[in-house]
């Protein structure tokens, strides 16, 4: 119980990392925080500072939510404790205590905590993710769809259900989190997302 409420604050520590705002001021003196959609994510970084600061940011992120998830299991802990572990990471990146509580939309945090935990009903949500955003060119739209089809994908494959319902926290969350996003999708006024390399 101590290993896995130790193991949980770390993760949580870990996932409050802002890797974005860590990578945009280094490469390129930049904030994040003050230029496009003013998001810490791979998206907003690759926005306001290229392609290779997306790229770093991304693998962070995800990194972020995977360790905690594999320290877990390294340790030999139960599946609830080991989820626990990736979703405080998650939380850790919605609610950074580094930044004051104000974080990102945690999708790849979330990816990271799932690579070990639900391999291959995360493959098919990333499937839906590159689907949607190559048709529609919105990153939220591929990621809020494939954020609801995570959870679905665990349960019907026969995923644990402490899985399924974790990721099904973490779906609304991410829903949550991209309430601004989905103002602008219904106004017609969201970005759409082109991998330049380029910054804009």
């Amino acid at each position: 119980m101590t290993a896995g409420i130790v193991t949980v604050l770390f993760g949580y520590l870990l996932g409050s990392v802002p890797v974005g705002v860590v990578v945009a001021r280094l490469l390129y003196g930049v904030d994040p925080r003050q230029s496009g959609s003013r998001n810490i994510g791979a998206t907003n970084v690759t926005r306001v500072a290229g392609k290779k600061a997306g790229i770093i940011t991304l693998a962070g992120d995800i990194l972020k939510g995977a360790l905690p998830v594999l320290v877990a299991m390294g340790l030999g802990f139960e599946p609830l404790w080991t989820a626990l572990a990736g979703f405080s990471a998650f939380l850790g990146h919605l609610f950074p205590i580094f930044l004051g509580f104000r974080g990102g939309k945690g999708v790849a945090t979330a990816c990271g905590m799932f690579l070990p935990l639900a391999p291959l009903p995360l493959l098919l949500s990333a499937i839906v993710f590159a689907t949607l955003v190559a048709i529609t060119r919105y990153v939220s739209v591929g990621s809020m769809t494939a954020s609801v089809a995570l959870p679905l994908f665990i349960y019907f494959m026969g995923g644990r259900v402490e899985y399924v319902w974790i990721g099904a926290v973490v779906s609304l969350l991410v829903i949550i989190k991209h309430r601004d996003n989905i103002g602008r999708l219904l106004r017609g006024e969201e970005n759409r997302f082109s991998l330049s390399g380029k910054r804009r």
